[in-house]
């Protein structure tokens, strides 16, 4: 049965927008002593991808969705040092064909986020971020069953640069990653990329991650538009005729829009939401993200409006 499905078996992204309006991707920091914490649902799917360069749909497998379950939390260390812990919940599915998709807890990701503010006169303020990471699977998932894996099985090392233009209340903001990942076991003695590998051990490339924010950041509503960028350092693409590998080339450019809204009625209540189209890619899914989530502050210390 795997060899009769191995032609179909493809490499999907799966663009989980955190849109919480304070992570490791924007510009928003937490206040000294105050904490967010709240749940977010992704659903993302795809019907057509790109094998290599080229780009086709798949009868025996259909639509393709990915439904994620997150819960993050983020804590102000100081005003300007912040700390967030995430963990999702994975389910994946595809329409057609007899493969069965998996669920499971996937990976938690912990990163610490340093805010530098280099000038600020009258209605300008430019600040510096400096970023750190790391994330790896919290269960034995199988991530050798592609598209349909719950994840990749990688530990992962973040860091990042970012700088943050803001006039009045419009924003620019703009930074580069760079992630460096682990090796992978897989339950097989051996595989094929571009030749045979005798080896369980499948060889990861590292991964580089751009991204451009732009749009309005006030006291309740924070609204952005967003573009993004990843690059994988290496690789190979998806061959005819032949199961993709864990090490493929994946390379994808992603627009979309997150917004998160304080209730001004209760500000410690902030309602979030994102949305995500894959515009282009090699070895990835033409996807299509949906995400919303809602989060409440708590202040262990005297009471401060929300950074905006």
């Amino acid at each position: 049965m795997i060899k009769k499905y191995i032609p179909f078996f493809v490499l999907a992204l799966s663009c989980c927008y955190n849109a919480s309006g304070q992570t490791e991707m924007d510009a928003i920091m937490m206040n000294k002593k105050q904490m967010c914490i709240g749940p977010m649902y992704t659903y993302s799917s795809w019907d057509h991808y790109w094998e290599g360069k080229y780009k086709r749909n798949n009868q025996n497998l259909g639509k393709v969705s990915t439904q994620s379950f997150l819960l993050g939390a983020n804590y102000g260390i100081t005003d300007n040092l912040n700390v967030m812990v995430m963990a999702p919940y994975v389910w994946t599915k595809a329409s057609a064909g007899t493969l069965r998709g998996m669920e499971g807890i996937q990976d938690i990701s912990a990163f610490v986020k340093y805010r530098y503010i280099p000038f600020k006169k009258g209605n300008h303020k430019v600040s510096v971020f400096a970023l750190g990471g790391v994330s790896a699977p919290l269960t034995d998932y199988v991530a050798d069953f592609l598209p349909l894996s719950i994840g990749m099985g990688t530990t992962n090392v973040t860091g990042k640069l970012m700088a943050d233009y803001q006039w009045k209340k419009i924003t620019v903001t703009a930074s580069a990653a760079y992630i460096w990942r682990s090796n992978v076991d897989i339950d097989r003695s051996s595989y094929y990329d571009t030749q045979l590998r005798l080896t369980n051990e499948v060889k990861m490339p590292d991964q580089m991650q751009y991204h451009i924010r732009a749009g309005y950041r006030g006291k309740y509503l924070l609204a952005e538009a967003v573009f993004t960028r990843m690059v994988t350092m290496g690789g190979n693409d998806i061959t005819k005729n032949n199961m993709p590998s864990l090490n493929n080339r994946m390379n994808a450019s992603i627009i979309g829009g997150q917004f998160k809204y304080h209730m001004p009625f209760h500000p410690n209540l902030a309602l979030t939401g994102g949305v995500g189209y894959t515009v282009d890619g090699r070895n990835v899914g033409q996807t299509l993200s949906i995400s919303g989530g809602i989060f409440y502050f708590f202040y262990f210390g005297k009471r401060q409006t929300p950074n905006s």
